[in-house]
């Protein structure tokens, strides 16, 4: 072979090399464009199912907050029962004097359901027997008392509440000077 064919042969095993590498860099890329498409694919699907989720869980809690006084709401149906029971009687023919005794135990009795029910659902009376703290007791008034250490509570002309830590009312208290 002459020095001709030689570089002729080396042209064309060149040439074939790189319409082969083509080839291969061609086969790559079409893979990688078809991985690409399913990427993007299951990416729009997860984004969906994302997008679906995050609706679901804003409308669960739309509903949660708007029924959230639902147990609450239905722990004081009693309690209407009762008051509504306790207006009947007073139409009842009966002693004036037995008519204000069965009020009385009737208005007991509900006061002690409503108080029940309040504590059930976290609403609790702030203690005047504990000593005055500024966060749950206001101070309207101070006096002189020899009996109770200065700082104490002497009398409640209000009563406070508390939902669970959180003060709803703070309790109206004479305070000992």
């Amino acid at each position: 072979m002459s020095d001709k064919e030689n570089v002729n042969n080396n042209n064309e095993t060149d040439t074939n090399e790189v319409a082969a590498e083509a080839e291969a860099v061609e086969n790559e890329l079409d893979l990688l464009q078809d991985e690409l498409a399913e990427l993007k694919d299951k990416y729009a699907r997860v984004h969906a199912d994302f997008d679906n989720i995050k609706k679901r869980l804003e409308r669960e809690k739309y509903t949660a907050v708007e029924y959230a006084n639902e147990k609450f709401a239905k722990d004081m149906i009693p309690v209407v029962d009762s008051l509504e029971m306790a207006l009947k009687s007073a139409e009842a023919d009966a002693e004036p004097q037995e008519l204000i005794e069965k009020l009385k135990e009737g208005i007991e009795l509900t006061l002690k359901q409503f108080t029940t029910a309040l504590e059930k659902h976290g609403v609790t009376m702030v203690s005047h027997e504990e000593p005055f703290d500024p966060n749950i007791h206001n101070a309207i008034q101070s006096v002189d008392h020899d009996e109770v250490e200065s700082g104490q509570i002497v009398q409640t002309f209000q009563r406070g509440y508390k939902y669970k830590e959180r003060p709803l009312r703070e309790a109206m208290v004479v305070v000992a000077n």
